[in-house]
C-alpha cells in the first residue's frame, strides 16, 4: 500500500508585497503554489497511491473568488478518474468559520468533520484513517485525545493540524504531546501546520510533518513537497520518503566575508555560493537573500557604498539563468580595532564603554529601540523582511550593527578620527 501525505498548500496565498520588488517575477511566484498541486497530484498518479492525506490548510483562507475552489476541485478530479481517495482535514486557515464560499469536491474526497473525530475505514486496503477538522481558526483544544482507538488488522493513520507543543513561528493551534500521539496506537500520523519538514517520531509510530508543498518567501527555504508512505503489507511497517513539489526554491545565502580584504573578494564568494545553490535547485526558479556576514576588513568598504555593491551583486545573479535575487543585507561587523593594536580616539573609547552599558541591560536597549521616529507605526508585515523590533534578540543585532557602522566611520580607513 502506498500513501501521500501533504499539508499546507495555501492554494492562492495572496504573497503580499512582490510589487515593491522591482524586476520580481511575481506572476511566476504567485502561480507557484497552484504549481505545487499539479506536481502532487501528477506524484500520486505516477506513484499509483492507494490514497491521499492532506493534513490541512488547503486554502490560505476565504477564496477571493470561486476560481480558488475551481483549481482545487478540478486536480481532485483527476485522483478522482484514477480512483484514489482523497481525505482531508481543516486546519486554521481553511476552518469552517473562515471559508465563505463553497463548491461540491468530487465523491472521492472525504473532508472529515469538525465537530468531532471520525474513522473513514477502507477494508480492501487495511487502512483506518482517523481526522477531525478544525471549525474555527483558534482552536485550543487537545484534538488528538479525543480520537478513536485504533482498528484492530488495520494500518491507523491519525490526520491532524497541529502544532504539537508549539513551533517557531507558528500559532500554537490544537496543541498536544508527542506522547499524546503515540498513545493512541496508531501506526502513522500525518500532521499539517508547521510548514518545515520534521520527522518527529520513527515509527511505532511515525509522526511526520511533510511541510508544506510550496515555500511561499524567503523565511522558508529549501526543498518543500510530502511525504510517500509505503506500507509493507504482510508486517504493517511503513517506509517513508521526502519528494520535492516546489516549483520555486528559496534560498538564504550565508555568505562569509571574514577573510574578505575587498568588496571583489566578497562578491568572488557571492559568485560561488549562488552556483551551488543554482546547482542544487535544479530547474526551479531561485529565489535568494544574500546575507553578507562576519567581522570583515572589508566591513567599511562595504557599508560606505552599499547602494553600488547591492547592484554589482544583483548583476553578478543576473549571470545565472532562472534566479531572481530578492535581497541583500549587509551584516558585517568592523575588525576589532583594539586586537590590531590600533589606538582607539576618545570618542570611540566613550562609544565602546556606552554601548557596553546598553548592551548588558535589555530594558535600556528596548527603551532605545523603541524610541527610533516611526518604528511604533511600522506594519506588522515588516516582520517578513526581518524587522522585529519586539523580538530582544533582534534588537540586540541592530545595535551591534549601528555601534559596528559608527565606529567605523569615526575611525575611517586608517584608524584615525575623522
Amino acid at each position: 500500500m502506498k500513501l501521500l501525505h501533504a499539508a499546507d498548500l495555501h492554494i492562492d496565498s495572496p504573497l503580499r508585497g512582490l510589487s515593491g520588488y522591482e524586476g520580481a517575477p511575481a506572476t511566476r511566484i504567485r502561480g507557484a503554489a497552484r504549481d505545487a498541486v499539479v506536481n502532487l497530484v501528477d506524484l500520486a498518479l505516477a506513484e499509483a497511491v492507494d490514497a491521499v492525506l492532506l493534513a490541512g490548510d488547503i486554502y490560505d483562507g476565504d477564496w477571493k473568488d470561486y476560481h480558488t475552489g475551481l483549481f482545487f476541485t478540478v486536480q481532485m478530479r483527476r485522483l478522482a478518474e484514477a480512483d484514489i481517495p482523497v481525505l482531508l482535514v481543516a486546519g486554521n486557515h481553511d476552518a469552517d468559520s473562515r471559508i465563505t464560499r463553497e463548491l461540491r469536491l468530487p465523491a472521492n474526497v472525504h473532508r472529515f468533520s469538525t465537530v468531532r473525530p471520525e474513522t473513514i475505514a477502507f477494508e480492501d486496503l487495511g487502512l483506518a484513517v482517523h481526522g477531525q477538522g478544525f471549525a474555527v481558526r483558534d482552536v485550543t483544544d487537545n484534538l488528538a485525545v479525543s480520537y478513536p482507538a485504533p482498528r484492530g488488522g488495520m494500518f491507523n493513520v491519525g490526520l491532524l493540524h497541529t502544532a504539537l507543543t508549539g513551533a517557531e513561528g507558528h500559532a500554537n493551534y490544537a496543541p498536544c504531546s508527542v506522547g499524546d500521539l503515540v498513545s493512541r496506537g496508531y501506526d502513522y500520523w500525518a500532521l499539517g501546520h508547521v510548514h518545515t519538514r520534521e520527522v518527529v517520531h520513527e515509527a511505532e509510530p511515525w509522526i511526520v510533518f511533510p511541510g508544506n508543498v510550496q515555500g511561499r518567501h524567503a523565511r522558508e527555504t529549501g526543498p518543500k513537497g510530502a511525504t510517500l508512505i509505503t506500507v509493507d503489507g504482510d508486517r504493517g511497517r511503513a517506509v517513508i520518503e521526502h519528494r520535492d513539489l516546489d516549483v520555486v526554491r528559496w534560498a538564504r545565502l550565508d555568505v562569509d566575508a571574514t577573510e574578505a580584504t575587498g568588496i571583489e573578494d566578497v562578491l568572488d564568494s557571492v559568485r560561488r555560493h549562488l552556483a551551488e545553490e543554482r546547482s542544487a535547485a535544479g530547474d526551479r526558479l531561485l529565489a535568494t537573500r544574500v546575507r553578507i556576514v562576519g567581522a570583515s576588513d572589508a566591513h567599511e568598504a562595504l557599508w560606505r557604498d552599499e547602494r553600488r555593491f547591492v547592484f554589482e551583486t544583483r548583476a553578478l545573479a543576473a549571470e545565472f539563468s532562472g534566479v531572481w535575487l530578492e535581497k541583500v543585507r549587509l551584516e558585517t561587523r568592523h575588525r576589532d580595532l583594539g586586537d590590531a593594536g590600533v589606538e582607539l580616539p576618545a570618542l570611540v573609547e566613550d562609544l565602546a564603554r556606552t554601548a557596553r552599558m546598553l548592551r548588558a541591560d535589555p530594558t535600556a536597549l528596548e527603551q532605545l529601540v523603541r524610541a527610533v521616529p516611526g518604528l511604533r507605526t511600522l506594519d506588522a508585515k515588516v516582520a517578513e523582511e526581518g524587522i522585529a523590533p519586539a523580538d530582544p534578540a533582534w534588537r540586540a543585532d541592530i545595535f551591534d550593527q549601528a555601534v559596528d557602522l559608527l565606529t567605523a566611520l569615526v575611525t575611517g580607513t586608517d584608524g584615525e578620527s575623522g
